[in-house]
This record gives structure tokens, sequence and C-alpha cells, in this order.
């Protein structure tokens, strides 16, 4: 059973909200300039709500959260069907191909493409799609043999046979107690994108995700540093 966080209250997770991004604006300004076209890309906030309930959703919108991101389907399905017009929504979790059909009508972005089966899904289902949907592609830079995630070589296939536009990578390094543990992941994943030409880049969670900004992450999955 999933424990919510109780007792959300907008004036805080504003707060909070402010706090991250000023973090984010001084981590960016230190950030290479990894396009092409030498200029920085802003970085979105995605509030992770896997502990947020239904009925909270409202006090991240009056806070000003403006896109989320979940980690389940059928939560998502869920949040969406009744708050659909608060949020961008996001699917951040790891992607099951019987559950594509349940996600693709509602998220602006899939952050975790990692299987041929879920390419073939999406590719069946794209009929059902949010317009304007786009992809990421999960890579395991750190080749961890518990995780998700496709190897950096099969990058190229994953674009060429993907349904959907490929926006970007994702990762999750291997947990580590420092954050800079997580640096060189990063900058790897970084690389990829450059090598590929791919915009964006979802990296960095609430115990990371300043290292992440600074290796160029254009998009960071925060969930307590809002909430607590």
């Amino acid at each position: 059973m999933v424990e919510l966080i109780g007792n959300l209250a907008a004036p805080r997770v504003r707060a909070n909200l402010e706090r991250v991004g000023a973090e984010i604006a001084a981590a960016a300004a230190r950030a290479p300039a990894f396009h092409s076209d030498g200029e920085r890309r802003a970085v979105e906030v995605l509030a992770a709500t896997k502990y947020v309930s239904v009925d909270d959703l409202p006090v991240l919108a009056e806070a000003g959260v403006r896109i989320v991101g979940e980690n389940r389907a059928q939560d998502l399905q869920a949040k969406a069907a009744a708050y659909g017009d608060l949020f961008q929504w996001d699917f951040i979790g790891r992607l099951q191909s019987r559950r594509v059909r349940t996600i693709v009508p509602y998220v602006r972005l899939i952050h975790s493409v990692a299987s041929e089966s879920a390419l073939a899904e999406l590719e069946r289902h794209a009929a059902l799609a949010r317009p304007g949907l786009r992809i990421l592609l999960e890579v395991n830079v750190a080749r961890e043999s518990d995780k998700a995630g496709i190897a950096p070589g099969e990058i190229d296939a994953y674009i060429a046979r993907s349904a959907f536009p490929v926006a970007g990578l994702m990762t999750m390094p291997p947990l580590a107690a420092d954050p800079e543990q997580s640096r060189p992941w990063f900058a790897a994943l970084r690389e990829l994108a450059q090598e590929h030409g791919l915009e964006h880049l979802s990296m960095g969670t609430s115990q990371d995700y300043l290292v992440a900004v600074e290796e160029g992450a254009t998009i960071v999955r925060i969930g307590t540093n809002l909430y607590d």
C-alpha cells in the first residue's frame, strides 16, 4: 500500500517550488551549452505525484505546479480524468507494454521507453495518443543488470523504429549517498544526446537534481523537495 503525502499546503509547495527554481537557475548558469546551437534549454520542473492523492492535486496547481509525472498507469488515468486540464501530464514510471494503451491518451511525454515490446505497443495504439505525444528513451548508462533501460548502442535503432518522435533521453543513475557520484552518468547521457541530436535530457531527482542540471538536464523529476 502506497503511503500518500498528507497535509499538503499550497503556500509551502509554492515556496519550495520557488526555492527549487532559484537553485536550478543558478545551476543552469554553470551548465555546459550542450546543444549545437550553443544555447542552454530552459529546465522544466516536473512534480512527481506518485505519493500525492487525487484530492490534493488542486493544491499543486494553486502552488504553481504545471507539469506532473505519474509512475503508475492506473493512477495517471484516474488523476488525469479528474484534473486533466490543470496540468501537463508525463509518464515517468517503468513502462509496461500492456499499459501503453492506458497511458497514451493523456501524456505529452513518456520518459521510460526501454523495450522493443513497448515500441510495438506504441505503434499499435498510435491512433489513441494525445496529439503531439513524444517519447524519451531510457538508457541504462551504468549498465546495471537489475535496472531497466536500453544500451547506448541501441539508441539509433530505437529512434528508427519509433512511431513517435524521440525527444531525448532519460536515465536513473546507480543509487548513491553523494550526488556527485551521479555526475559521470549524467555527463554520459548528455554526450549521447549530443551524438544523436536529441533535445531533452530527463535526469535528476530530489537527491541529485542540481548536479543533473549542471550536466545539462532539461527536465528534473522532483518529489520530496516540493512537498516537505
